[in-house]
């Protein structure tokens, strides 16, 4: 399923995790995947289209394919055993297409930075999505429609209270 980040939070032990939710599918839930603090940095960076002042390893990653006329052409979180999250990225290169495993905080970060779909398999979302209670902001011809203030500070309460509750062994199979 194509799904794009919702964002990156911070759980009650200061654990970053990115949040990742369906496109365009009425799925109601959101699938939450522990990252490490550079992951989140690199990721979050992405997604605001921001500059560092120095290139981060998936910039580095991304470079590395342009010099070898290859790129990025998705990105898949595959499955999840105990807890742990797995993915793949593909990449399209003048020897054919190639799949590499990786962690699914470098696949999501390369994939933003290059502008790559990023995709969970059914299974995980169905193993590990919970519901979500914070990104119900219409949506027009792919144009978020913003909320009032009040509103908004109330789902980000309501995120809050929810990650004071949830630990990632909530999570395992």
């Amino acid at each position: 399923m194509l799904v794009r980040v919702l964002g990156v939070a911070l759980d009650p032990e200061q654990e970053h995790v990115i949040l990742l939710k369906p496109v365009a599918s009425p799925d109601d839930r959101i699938l939450p995947v522990w990252i490490g603090a550079q992951e989140a940095t690199s990721i979050l960076i992405a997604v605001q289209g921001a500059d560092s002042p120095r290139p981060l390893a998936h910039d580095v990653m991304l470079s590395m394919l342009d010099a070898l006329d290859g790129e990025v052409s998705r990105v898949e979180v595959t499955r999840v055993e105990d807890g742990t999250f797995f993915a793949a990225v593909t990449l399209d290169t003048v020897a054919g297409e190639r799949v590499i495993d990786a962690r699914p905080s470098d696949a999501i970060a390369l994939a933003s930075r290059a502008g790559a779909p990023i995709f969970v398999a059914d299974d995980v979302l169905d193993a590990a999505g919970i519901p979500d209670t914070i990104s119900d902001t219409p949506e027009v011809d792919d144009t978020v429609v913003p909320e009032p203030a009040e509103v908004q500070e109330e789902r980000v309460e309501q995120f809050r209270r929810f990650l004071d509750e949830i630990e990632p062994e909530d999570f395992q199979g």
